[in-house]
């Protein structure tokens, strides 16, 4: 993990003439339109371990933790919590910085301390986590490697993957990085992200994702491997 993590401190280092502007902008921007506080807090998975606390930019009305979670809101098509878009619970300010990819930028702050990593699977709440496992026995993999603010599965759009498509994607990535490390895994995953996000790039479908990886990892057969073992062990349905 040693060079994931040069990766990320050379990456936030140069980049912090960008990004530190730009929570500055986002704080102020949600303090006018919505109020205090500009930014939730919540316990999330980062990694194996025990939970932590992680930050992002409120996006939502105050009590939306509330009236919308995992304990709330009954398991139909998918054992991730995904709002919807289109949500009444987003603000202006929070729906325009969905827009723009801005609503983890602060957990940039955890990448300098090293709780996170620049690119990794997303955290996830423990009621989240429990849920898909209990449905999906290999879930875990997705926690090998530390939890990034972008990650493979927001190459293609969690809306346009099943629990299962995402959960292999985010494995497969795990598997990556610690079978044997490349800058150029996370710089690709983090290039694509950004040209998805300012719509110069079109988002990429499982299979495109999946070949990306395994490219620029040089772990082609391992990840071939791993799809054939998730296949024999899980997925029994896709609704749960």
């Amino acid at each position: 993990m040693h060079l994931k993590r040069l990766f990320d401190v050379v990456v936030v280092t140069l980049a912090a003439v960008v990004w530190l502007p730009a929570v500055l902008a986002g704080a102020l921007l949600i303090l006018v339109t919505a109020g205090r506080p500009v930014f939730y807090r919540s316990n999330r998975l980062v990694d194996s371990g025990e939970p932590t606390k992680v930050v992002k930019f409120r996006t939502m009305v105050k009590n939306a933790d509330k009236l919308v979670n995992r304990d709330t809101v009954p398991v139909t098509n998918t054992r991730f919590l995904n709002i919807a878009p289109d949500s009444p619970l987003y603000t202006k300010a929070g729906r325009f910085l969905e827009r723009c990819g801005l609503t983890e930028i602060p957990q940039l702050f955890h990448v300098v301390t090293g709780k996170m990593s620049i690119v990794g699977n997303r955290p996830l709440p423990t009621n989240v986590m429990n849920a898909l496992l209990e449905e999906y026995p290999y879930a875990g993999d997705r926690f090998l490697a530390p939890a990034g603010l972008t990650g493979p599965a927001q190459l293609v759009g969690r809306d346009a993957l099943s629990d299962s498509e995402r959960l292999r994607i985010e494995g497969a990535y795990c598997h990556a990085v610690i079978d044997g490390y490349r800058f150029r895994l996370d710089f690709t995953i983090l290039l694509a992200t950004v040209l998805i996000v300012a719509r110069v790039k079109d988002s990429m479908s499982y299979a495109e994702v999946m070949d990306m990886i395994a490219h620029a990892s040089g772990s082609r057969g391992n990840v071939a491997v791993m799809e054939e073992s998730h296949s024999a062990i899980g997925d029994n349905t896709e609704v749960a």
